[in-house]
C-alpha cells in the first residue's frame, strides 16, 4: 500500500520486527519495508482482513500480491469482467452473506426477555449473555497481562490529536462507559499515549490508542499464535460448529496490578488508564492466545484469535 494512501485513511502503522526487502519486476532492490497496515478488503460479497506492507507503489494505491491470489484463488471471467471466489476457503471464511447470517446477534432487542432470545440448551449459562455480566470488572488471574519494560526505559507521552465533532462525541461516550464499568479509571501517570479514530467497514468509529512508543520499549512475549492455514486444514470434514464471540475479548483479561499506569492515554476530556487489557499492546495477542488455549484445553477445538472481532471457533 502506498504510504500516502495509508496516511489519508488514518490507518495505524504496525512496526515490523524485521524489515522486508523490496524488489522490482526486474529483481532490482527498491529499499526496505518497515511498516504494515491491516484493513478489510471487499470485492462484491467477498471480504477478508488483509495485511498490506507500506511502500512506494507508484501510481497504485494498493496492490494485491501473489500470496493473496494463491490463498483466495479467484475465478476471473475476462469476457464478462466478473470475478468469483468458489474455493472452499473463501466459501467458509470470506463470504459476507454467510458470515453475517452466522454471526448475526440474536439478542439485540432489550425489550424482549433474555430467556426468550437464547436457545433453551444455553439457559444454564444465561447470565453470560446478559449486559450485567459484561459490565462487571473481571478478577485478577494468572493470565493478567504484564507490561515489562526494557531496563532504564520509561513510557513516553504523546500529543492530543484534533477530532471532528462526531469523533469527540464518540470519545466522550466511550470514556463514560469505560468509567461506569470500571474498565478504565482516572490517571496521574507520567505516561500518556495519544488517541485517534479510524472508520470500520460499516462506517462506525473505532478508537485507537497509539501504543507504538510503549511497544517499542516493552519486552516481547513470544507465545506462539497458531497458523491460520493449519487451523483451516483441521476443519476438513467437520459438520457441526459452534462460534463463541467474546464481547470485547481483550477486556476479559486484567492488566497486571501495578502496571496500569503504563497504559495511560491522553484526551481532551482528561487522563485515563486501563484496568483491563486494551487493544494495541504488543503482547496482547500472545497473552489472549495463552488465556484461551488454557481455557479450551481438553476440548476437541480449533482456537483461533481473530483480531478484528476476538472470535473463537469451536469444532465438534
Amino acid at each position: 500500500m502506498n504510504g500516502s494512501f495509508a496516511q489519508r485513511l488514518r490507518l495505524p502503522l504496525i512496526d515490523l520486527e524485521t524489515p522486508k526487502r523490496v524488489l522490482n519486476i526486474e529483481g532490482k532492490p527498491l529499499g526496505k519495508i518497515w511498516h504494515a497496515v491491516e484493513l478489510p478488503v471487499r470485492l462484491d460479497t467477498h471480504e477478508n482482513l488483509q495485511r498490506f506492507y507500506v511502500c512506494n507503489t507508484g501510481s497504485f494505491e494498493t496492490v494485491l500480491g501473489f500470496d493473496w491470489l494463491q490463498r483466495h484463488n479467484p475465478d476471473i471471467d475476462w469476457e464478462k469482467l466478473n470475478i468469483s471466489f468458489p474455493s472452499t476457503y473463501c466459501q467458509t471464511s470470506c463470504c459476507i452473506e454467510l458470515l453475517q447470517s452466522a454471526m448475526e446477534e440474536p439478542y439485540e432487542n432489550p425489550s424482549v426477555p433474555l430467556a426468550n432470545q437464547i436457545p433453551m440448551e444455553y439457559h444454564e449459562f444465561l447470565t453470560v449473555f446478559g449486559e450485567e455480566e459484561f459490565k462487571q470488572l473481571p478478577p485478577h488471574r494468572e493470565y493478567d497481562i504484564p507490561i515489562d519494560l526494557e531496563e532504564g526505559k520509561t513510557p513516553p507521552f504523546g500529543p492530543i490529536y484534533s477530532m471532528t465533532p462526531a469523533e469527540s462525541e464518540a470519545l466522550k461516550e466511550m470514556i463514560d462507559e469505560g468509567l461506569a464499568t470500571g474498565k478504565i479509571r482516572h490517571s496521574k501517570s507520567p505516561a500518556g499515549a495519544p488517541v485517534m479514530f479510524v472508520k470500520k467497514s460499516d462506517g462506525s468509529l473505532w478508537l485507537v490508542v497509539d501504543y507504538r512508543k510503549l511497544n517499542d520499549i516493552t519486552i516481547k512475549n513470544r507465545y506462539p499464535l497458531p497458523r491460520q492455514d493449519d487451523l483451516i486444514a483441521k476443519l476438513q470434514g467437520a459438520k457441526l460448529f459452534t462460534k463463541l464471540d467474546l464481547r470485547w475479548g481483550y477486556n476479559n483479561v486484567r492488566v497486571r496490578e501495578g502496571d496500569e499506569w503504563k497504559t495511560a492515554f491522553r484526551t481532551k476530556f482528561g487522563h485515563f488508564e486501563y484496568l483491563v487489557m486494551p487493544f494495541g499492546l504488543t503482547n496482547a495477542p500472545a497473552a489472549f492466545q495463552h488465556f484461551m488455549n488454557d481455557f479450551v484445553t481438553g476440548w476437541s477445538t480449533v482456537g483461533y484469535l481473530e483480531l478484528k472481532q476476538c472470535s473463537w471457533l469451536v469444532l465438534q
